[in-house]
């Protein structure tokens, strides 16, 4: 039976839907990762806490290393060869961070190696509109548009709806952009006589360049390196990037310095220790951003101390990838 879920509904931005998922005696879950360059804070440390506190909850996680997807998405020119490797370095990187061992890992050509997996995905091609199936491409960072040029791109959240049926799941978990996608499946899970599922939804972390984080084509990007900060930065580069990261003075709203407290720093690394400037420590983000709104924290102070504490954080995944050769030449080919 699922133990006490509250800790995992505190830290997501939407669960569809809380009854659904408190019905349940046990739980199999997965959250899908296209394997398409460096891991970022806005994916690795946030998910991998949130995986933790699932698994703590006594759900069956499995990542989906989502090869095939890269490759329709066209990362690295659609070359799979690099795109699993890329997936192995993923993989590493999760487990840098921490990631519970038990937390499980599944490439999606050990999916589509079935026939029983494009029957499936036939079924929900059948139970699907183009129009539906167009409207789901913010999934891939995509546009209606590219589907008009690349045909290939319709496939993609047919293969994803169909990962979630294939692998009879109970809860699928992803960032907001997800949504569409999920919310497709759960409307044809009787159409193509499979069970529902619960989707789980976490909040997307902006570009540090500032802009609206539901934007999937504005939030932390592997594309932008300035956009993100990286697990393999180095100390100097995580405070440049967050000096020069969009934080105007009383502002909350697209301010990703505060959404990095927020989202990742207040959700898993409040150790009572967290100083900004000359203030006492904060316990809660709620008192952060209040006195951020009222002037009392400046951006400069705020940006030193985020620097500090994911410093910090990321220095254990360092060492986990220096300690190993196999590893090293995985962070230097991708990082």
């Amino acid at each position: 039976m699922l133990k006490d879920l509250s800790r995992l509904e505190s830290v997501v931005q939407e669960v569809i839907t809380l009854d659904e998922l408190r019905s349940l005696d046990t739980a199999k879950g997965y959250c899908g990762f296209e394997p398409s360059g460096p891991l970022h804070i806005g994916t690795g440390l946030y998910w991998t806490n949130v995986f933790n506190i699932a698994v703590d909850a006594g759900i069956d996680m499995k990542i989906l290393l989502a090869d095939w997807h890269a490759a329709v998405n066209d990362k690295f020119d659609g070359d799979l060869e690099k795109i699993r490797r890329n997936a192995e370095y993923m993989k590493e990187g999760f487990i840098s961070l921490g990631l519970s061992q038990k937390v499980k890992f599944v490439y999606a050509s050990d999916l589509v190696s079935s026939p029983d997996y494009w029957s499936l995905l036939l079924r929900v091609a059948k139970s699907l509109t183009i129009s539906r199936i167009k409207r789901a491409l913010p999934i891939m960072g995509r546009s209606e548009e590219d589907a008009d040029k690349d045909s290939s791109k319709l496939i993609y959240p047919m293969m994803q709806a169909t990962d979630i049926f294939y692998m009879d799941l109970d809860v699928a978990f992803g960032g907001m952009d997800q949504r569409h996608v999920h919310m497709l499946a759960r409307d044809i899970h009787k159409k193509v006589g499979k069970k529902g599922f619960v989707a789980i939804h976490g909040p997307l972390i902006s570009s540090l360049k500032g802009g609206n984080r539901m934007d999937p084509l504005n939030k932390m990007s592997k594309s932008k390196g300035d956009s993100a900060i990286f697990i393999h930065d180095a100390p100097e580069d995580i405070s440049r990037k967050i000096r020069s990261a969009f934080c105007p003075e009383r502002t909350v709203e697209g301010n990703p310095i505060l959404q990095i407290f927020r989202n990742v720093i207040f959700n898993f690394y409040n150790d009572g220790r967290i100083q900004i400037g000359n203030k006492e420590a904060y316990g809660s983000y709620k008192d952060l951003e209040h006195d951020f709104i009222e002037g009392r924290i400046h951006p400069s102070d705020l940006k030193e101390s985020l620097s500090s504490k994911i410093t910090e954080i990321l220095e254990p995944s360092k060492k986990y990838f220096q300690a190993d050769e196999r590893r090293r030449e995985l962070m230097e080919e991708f990082k």
